[in-house]
């Protein structure tokens, strides 16, 4: 007797919003949509530094990506011993050769753009004060647990920044300008929720602010380009 296949259960309007909404936020970029694609052409999983040579991204603007469609549900992550005596690898391979629909709301990506909806309601003036304010209290806090001042140099300092702002997803990097400095982010963890709010700009501003505040001293700081200019990547301007 031949079997009746079954018939799915149809997706009611509010899971199949959130479902779509995951998978936007997982695939709406397009670099992130090859290296998935990446990921699925290679059986045994990919690091993210073959990604980041693959497709010429910084190491943890690979990762960033990496962990993106890992959290999604989309790939699971393993560690692969090392040959010799090195560090073994962390790789990401495919869950399953079909995409499910029914995927989690992320509750980050929906926190994102509360707080930036949030924001626009204070309008720009009292909002980019309050986002200031919050990433540089936040900001002051992450250069305490760096251990503080303990007579940096500038130099010294921004380096520890720009590894403290990598962890947080900016993916940045020093970079000297004359006899300025600058500190130069490739890659925004507030995604495009910050180019229709641009005001959450000031958040990593003050972020910047209160770690150098911490770890070396008062510090002029302002943004000198940005992805809400038009620009690839975001570029503050530092100046004890």
């Amino acid at each position: 007797m031949a079997q009746v296949p079954l018939t799915p259960t149809p997706l009611t309007p509010t899971e199949f919003e959130s479902a779509v909404t995951a998978i936007t936020s997982a695939f709406g970029d397009p670099t992130r949509r090859q290296i998935y694609l990446f990921a699925h052409s290679v059986a045994e999983g990919v690091t993210a530094t073959e990604v980041a040579e693959r497709f010429e991204l910084h190491p943890n603007v690979a990762r960033h990506h990496l962990d993106k469609l890992a959290a999604g549900g989309y790939l699971e992550v393993g560690i692969k011993p090392a040959a010799g005596a090195g560090r073994p690898s962390k790789r990401y391979g495919v869950i399953a050769t079909e995409m499910p629909l029914e995927l989690p709301v992320r509750t980050d990506d929906v926190i994102i753009t509360l707080l930036g909806r949030a924001l626009a309601e204070l309008g720009p003036g009292r909002a980019e004060l309050l986002a200031e304010q919050v990433g540089e209290e936040y900001g002051a806090a992450m250069g305490a647990a760096a251990g503080g001042a303990a007579q940096r140099s500038v130099r010294a300092a921004l380096h520890a920044v720009a590894d403290a702002l990598s962890a947080h997803g900016f993916a940045t990097h020093p970079e000297v300008d004359g006899d300025g400095m600058n500190l130069v982010s490739e890659h925004c963890p507030f995604g495009e929720t910050v180019i229709e709010h641009p005001v959450m700009c000031a958040i990593d501003r003050g972020m910047v602010r209160g770690m150098l505040g911490t770890l070396y001293g008062e510090t002029q700081v302002a943004l000198s380009s940005s992805r809400t200019m038009g620009d690839e990547r975001c570029v503050t301007s530092v100046a004890p």
